[in-house]
């Protein structure tokens, strides 16, 4: 699973939100990724519903084909 693939799942799952995902250990490496989300649909939510909602848009492939996220999730107010 590459870098596009990861955002386009959370992208596909959350409303209106806009995934950056990158590679913060080695470019090459397709296990460990550092992802960036902004969502309406983290508003009024705490960090940890916000942090369910992304575990819960990459379902499965968590488990599989990701071995660790570093997340970061913020509303549309708060990236500004």
């Amino acid at each position: 699973m590459d870098k596009a693939e990861v955002a386009a799942l959370i992208e596909n799952e959350l409303p209106d939100a806009t995934a950056t995902v990158t590679t913060p250990r080695d470019p090459d490496d397709d296990k460990h990724y550092a992802v960036r989300v902004v969502s309406p649909a983290f508003e009024g939510e705490t960090l940890v519903d916000q942090h369910q909602l992304v575990h819960d848009a990459l379902g499965e492939h968590l488990t599989r084909e990701i071995h660790a996220i570093e997340l970061r999730t913020l509303t549309p107010e708060e990236a500004e």
